[in-house]
């Protein structure tokens, strides 16, 4: 029986929510009476607490643009000078407030290679907002914008795709030597139906960094992929009071 009632409380616990577990909300209780019933019982809270968002935001951009120093900086206030090419996908999580919600922001870096492209639909289904990272000292990256746009928008089947959130950032502004102007950029991002908000950053100097993320968590917000733990009512009996009949007809 103790099993029992473990299963049906478990079941309440979201996966992919992991801060859930140590909620001390759940309660389970056994009457000492009843030997036939056990009943799980969840203490009523308000549908903030047991409502989650979970916004996931997809980096996109060519190899060495900056996309892991991007994510790096803004999750864990990191740089490293060392690069290291992403093999297929990583991602890191951080819970924000956006427009006075608490949000759990999943965010997803992407490999850069084309030799991992066939791999998007399986990291960019479910996305609510995709950020295109281009080097602002290196115009081919620039260039190949539209390439991941589009991509994208193939790969992750919006239900809207003209009004899909994306940002772009222009990368590596503390570098001298820039190839992409700031009016060039911006033209690009007005040329899409949807008015691109742009942002220029600095992974290594921290610039613009949490400005950018904050326009990304709000953009996302609008999607608002919500993920709801499951909600029990208040008493759930795991065994039938009914009493069980014999195959003559008769109760024992």
């Amino acid at each position: 029986m103790e099993k029992l009632a473990s299963l049906a409380c478990s079941l309440s616990y979201s996966p992919r929510l992991s801060d859930l577990r140590s909620d001390p909300t759940w309660l389970l209780s056994g009457s000492d009476e009843e030997d036939d019933s056990i009943v799980c019982r969840c203490r009523k809270t308000s549908m903030a607490s047991r409502k989650k968002v979970l916004l996931k935001v997809i980096i996109l951009g060519d190899s060495g643009v900056g996309k892991t120093s991007l994510m790096n900086q803004y999750v864990n206030k990191k740089f490293s000078n060392q690069y290291k090419a992403t093999i297929g996908a990583d991602f890191l999580t951080k819970e924000v407030m956006v427009d006075d919600r608490m949000v759990t922001m999943q965010i997803w870096d992407t490999a850069g290679q084309e030799r991992f492209q066939s791999l998007g639909v399986a990291f960019y289904r479910g996305a609510d907002c995709c950020v295109l990272v281009y080097d602002v000292t290196a115009l081919n990256t620039f260039n190949t914008l539209d390439s991941w746009k589009d991509e994208f928008l193939i790969q992750a089947s919006p239900r809207d795709p003209e009004n899909f959130p994306f940002v772009v950032l222009g990368n590596k502004i503390d570098l001298e030597n820039r190839q992409v102007t700031t009016k060039r950029a911006q033209a690009w991002c007005k040329s899409n139906k949807s008015n691109i908000p742009y942002f220029e950053t600095s992974a290594k100097e921290a610039i613009n960094v949490e400005q950018a993320f904050q326009t990304i968590g709000r953009n996302a917000l609008k999607q608002e992929s919500e993920v709801e733990t499951y909600d029990f009512t208040d008493q759930i009996k795991l065994r039938d009071d009914k009493p069980v009949a014999s195959s003559d007809g008769c109760r024992c």
